[in-house]
């Protein structure tokens, strides 16, 4: 990692520990700029959104939801920054075994997903993967950099998480993994199964995983999060395919040496790139324009390791996935 990105790594690990300070195991999936916990959720009835879009909200109520999945990603991020020449620094250490504890507590309860849904918490896969990985970052990290934790404990609970998700989170007759526990739909985040290194992109049920997903969410060749048809997001309308799930599609034919295929997704999404080469959280396929949020990381995230996926083949997603070393094949 070169100095400049320490540096700004360095920066986030500080401002992590100023945002969880006072209740460090319960992550919140956002947090105001200066670590605000409150992000209270309004409606301004008074206002048009962009074309006539209603309703205008400020603040967001999803700060107050439960996701699963941000305790996954805060670790894997942690993880992956000290592999790369952060810093182990103890103070954010010892919150991390917080969260580690308290996820031990709620894993196996229902969330409300990495969508945000408002429709009901459910037993979401993905956020059942997440939790996986939060475990499994926290044991790589104390075998790694020799820091201090209950690794056998943790070793147990991962077992236990991975064999919960093989079995409820997997609909033996679609020969897939689905949205959620006794679900037959699928959604765009069983993409991260492989991408996460829960199971290998070469396992049957990752395999069948993803052919699902290009049968069911798959739209003028980009990616759905979800069909919302089914009314698990509890609002109405209909979205554009979202671009990172797109990207994520590319990501997972890299670790199946599906090279052509990548290349032509990650093709088409570059091409959707305005004049400045910004791109939105979504794409409308029939009106041939972009939509949602804009400019929008999550979709440039996506964009960049996607290009270094293709580009080497230690990319991100081999990286991040660790294929099949340490994912249990029950």
């Amino acid at each position: 990692m070169e100095s400049n990105f320490i540096e700004e790594a360095n920066a986030w690990q500080r401002w992590l520990l100023r945002a969880v300070a006072g209740a460090p195991a319960q992550l919140q999936i956002m947090y105001g700029v200066a670590g605000e916990r409150r992000l209270d959720e309004r409606e301004l009835s008074w206002l048009r959104g962009y074309e006539g879009a209603k309703p205008v909200r400020i603040g967001n109520a999803a700060s107050g939801q439960v996701q699963l999945d941000v305790y996954g990603e805060v670790m894997d991020a942690l993880y992956l920054a000290r592999q790369k020449g952060l810093s182990a620094d103890i103070e954010m250490w010892g919150v991390q075994r917080e969260m580690i504890a308290h996820l031990a507590e709620i894993w196996d309860q229902p969330d409300d997903g990495i969508w945000e849904v408002r429709g009901g918490r459910k037993n979401f896969t993905h956020s059942k993967v997440m939790a996986w990985v939060a475990v499994d970052r926290a044991i790589r990290a104390a075998e790694e950099f020799d820091l201090d934790g209950p690794v056998e404990d943790w070793r147990k609970l991962r077992d236990t998480i991975h064999a919960q998700v093989c079995e409820q989170g997997f609909n033996k007759t679609r020969n897939c993994f689905v949205q959620s526990y006794g679900s037959e739909d699928v959604d765009a985040g069983l993409l991260m199964i492989a991408l996460v290194g829960f199971l290998p992109a070469s396992d049957e049920r990752v395999r069948g995983t993803i052919a699902a997903i290009e049968e069911d969410l798959l739209q003028d060749g980009f990616v759905l999060r979800y069909r919302t048809d089914h009314a698990v997001d509890g609002l109405k309308g209909s979205e554009g395919a979202f671009l990172a799930c797109s990207f994520w599609l590319a990501d997972n034919y890299v670790l199946l040496g599906r090279l052509e295929d990548a290349r032509r997704m990650f093709e088409k999404l570059v091409g959707l790139c305005n004049d400045v080469g910004l791109l939105s959280e979504e794409y409308d396929p029939h009106a041939k324009r972009q939509v949602g949020n804009f400019p929008q990381a999550f979709s440039h995230i996506a964009l960049i390791n996607t290009a270094y996926n293709l580009h080497r083949a230690s990319g991100p997603a081999a990286d991040r996935s660790r294929e099949g070393e340490t994912a249990d094949a029950a």
